[in-house]
């Protein structure tokens, strides 16, 4: 590889294997998310997990319809500006009525989050309109899920990718045969169980977080930022790897990612 593309792809390695989101919490709110993990109801758990399947699953219908493909040679840099002040929108509304907002708040955020990770896969020269674009964007949500609550199971970012590898490929066939990705299939249900497993400790981190008392409108638009910010880094990682992996061999990748 060449000394540009090993100092580009130790870059992604850097942000991929250290995300350190609840960190940059807990300085926004200058108290730590825990006391926020205490206020929770017990039930609200559950109803995370249920609300984070829905907002994937609606993120993976609508979050690339409005965007236009272009040839690789003249991708249109990322906007990742555009994309966070409607975050913070969503997150200053969430802020302001508080936990059962949640319900609404999350799947559109969770969907403008997913246009910015198609925008940014465009930006490193895929057809957001692709269905192996599509799932790779879905598979950022399960990057950067490491926290203390994590069971013992591998999170490295390759690692990662192993254990969706059959799954994605099971949702790719799936989809390349129906029209519609929202119609209960078993291949994409398991996949998008498989993602909101490791996304929703980041949710859980984020809905702690705006539990904490006067949080309001304002911290709500900066957890939200936070929130963004964290999956925007997570695709840029995971979209300069899927580049260097068009131009050289994945194992030549891979390889030189455990080295550095």
């Amino acid at each position: 590889m060449t000394p540009q593309h090993l100092a580009e792809l130790k870059a992604a390695k850097d942000t991929l294997e250290h995300p350190g989101l609840a960190v940059k919490i807990t300085q926004v709110l200058g108290k730590p998310i825990e006391r926020g993990f205490e206020l929770l109801p017990k039930t609200w758990s559950d109803r995370i997990g249920e609300v984070t399947r829905d907002a994937l699953m609606a993120a993976m219908n609508g979050a690339v319809l409005t965007m236009r493909d272009t040839a690789p040679l003249v991708a249109p840099a990322a906007a990742p500006r555009w994309h966070k002040a409607v975050a913070a929108l969503t997150g200053a509304a969430g802020g302001a009525f508080g936990l059962p907002a949640l319900v609404v708040e999350l799947p559109l955020s969770t969907t403008i989050i997913c246009r910015s990770i198609a925008d940014i896969a465009r930006a490193n020269g895929e057809s957001p309109q692709a269905l192996e674009t599509r799932l790779a964007c879905l598979e950022v949500f399960a990057f950067g899920g490491t926290s203390a609550s994590d069971d013992a199971t591998e999170t490295g970012y390759f690692a990662v990718r192993a254990s969706l590898a059959q799954a994605v490929s099971d949702a790719a066939r799936h989809l390349a045969t129906h029209k519609a990705a929202g119609d209960g299939a078993p291949a994409l249900v398991r996949l998008i169980g498989l993602i909101a497993a490791r996304f929703k400790l980041q949710v859980s981190e984020k809905v702690a977080a705006q539990a904490v008392p006067v949080v309001g409108a304002a911290a709500g638009a900066m957890v939200n930022l936070l929130f963004i910010d964290h999956f925007q880094d997570m695709s840029r990682g995971h979209f300069t790897v899927r580049r260097l992996e068009r131009l050289y061999p994945p194992e030549l990748v891979r390889r030189e990612y455990a080295q550095l």
